[in-house]
């Protein structure tokens, strides 16, 4: 019996015309992968704001403070105080890479069975502290409000190490303020950038790093060589994070002033990525924070930062007020992008 052969019009088809159909198809199939990517992403991050909003940090088996316990383990195994200094920076290295290394294959393992979005969304979750930020910096402002100085240099010391004990109101609200703006970056803005570039094991791999440099970065004799490599992968971590962070800042406040503040301060800070952070938000704020502070009984003389008067307390309201702005340009920025793919892939597909 003779078979019917059904043409589907290819096989009369020109080469070129086949050649231009499967790069029609490529490029559409590219232009959904976009649209999926960016939809996963905006999903995940309004996920994880909404569970930091309703449930805050864990208050009990917080994974960062067995991370910590993890971390004083290892230094207590690997920070050899009396070896050579390359051997201290190779054995900080080891301990680093001990510390970070199994939980990111981890989550690239799960990541690989379907799992992308739930474990994205929990990592991301976990690591920002926006909800946490907000309740350590508000009875500041509350109890400065009362003129509580006691109360509200106990609650400051909350937020930041350096000694609280002789501070002054105006002391009080700037610690406060410098604590939120960098921890804008630290605690919020840094993670959700490595959530949105890598997913989980990106913003796993910058929460720990940034944990460990916490702990080990610190320029005295024990971990000078040791917290070497901590210190200087947090510090490449968070350059591309913190300079968006500065650039939301300036965008969302006084622009030409902190811009201003960004150019000519950032370079004088100790450190290359709250420079620029804390700069472009006390000059967006038009307030003046830095100047000396006590650490441990010794004062420090720290660069100014920002321009204008002193702070206040409801200058820490206005300082959450812009994390709040910042997030918002992010989620919106998200969603336009969304909506631009979904209208580009609707008009080619017309």
């Amino acid at each position: 019996m003779a078979q019917t052969h059904i043409r589907d019009g290819s096989e009369n088809a020109r080469p070129g015309q086949q050649i231009s159909a499967r790069a029609l198809a490529g490029t559409l199939g590219q232009g959904l992968k976009m649209l999926m990517l960016l939809a996963q992403s905006l999903g995940v991050s309004l996920l994880a704001l909404l569970l930091d909003a309703l449930l805050g940090e864990p208050r009990r088996f917080h994974p960062l403070v067995g991370f910590g316990g993890l971390a004083q383990r290892l230094e207590r195994r690997f920070n050899r105080a009396t070896a050579a200094p390359a051997r201290q920076k190779v054995l900080g290295v080891l301990a680093v890479c001990i510390a970070v290394l199994p939980l990111i294959g981890l989550l690239v393992w799960l990541r690989e069975y379907g799992l992308a979005f739930l474990v994205d969304a929990v990592a991301l979750y976990l690591a920002v502290g926006w909800r946490s930020l907000r309740e350590h910096a508000r009875p500041v402002a509350q109890a400065l409000r009362a003129g509580q100085l006691v109360l509200a240099r106990e609650q400051v010391g909350r937020m930041v190490s350096r000694d609280t004990q002789q501070m002054q109101a105006q002391d009080v609200a700037k610690a406060a303020l410098e604590s939120v703006l960098e921890n804008g970056n630290d605690a919020l803005f840094g993670a959700w950038f490595w959530c949105l570039v890598l997913g989980a094991p990106g913003v796993v791999m910058y929460r720990l790093v940034n944990t460990l440099d916490a702990m080990w970065g610190y320029r005295n004799a024990r971990f000078l060589h040791f917290g070497w490599a901590a210190a200087k992968l947090d510090d490449v971590l968070n350059y591309l994070p913190a300079r968006l962070t500065a650039l939301s800042y300036a965008l969302l406040s006084h622009s030409a002033s902190a811009m201003r503040c960004w150019q000519s301060q950032a370079p004088l800070w100790d450190s290359p990525n709250a420079g620029p952070v804390m700069a472009a938000g006390a000059g967006g704020l038009q307030l003046m924070l830095g100047g000396s502070a006590y650490y441990e009984g010794r004062v420090e003389d720290r660069p100014h930062l920002g321009c204008g008067r002193l702070p206040e307390a409801q200058d820490i309201d206005r300082a959450l007020g812009l994390l709040f702005k910042v997030v918002c340009l992010w989620l919106g920025l998200m969603a336009l992008g969304l909506l631009f793919c979904l209208m580009w892939e609707v008009a080619r597909g017309v």
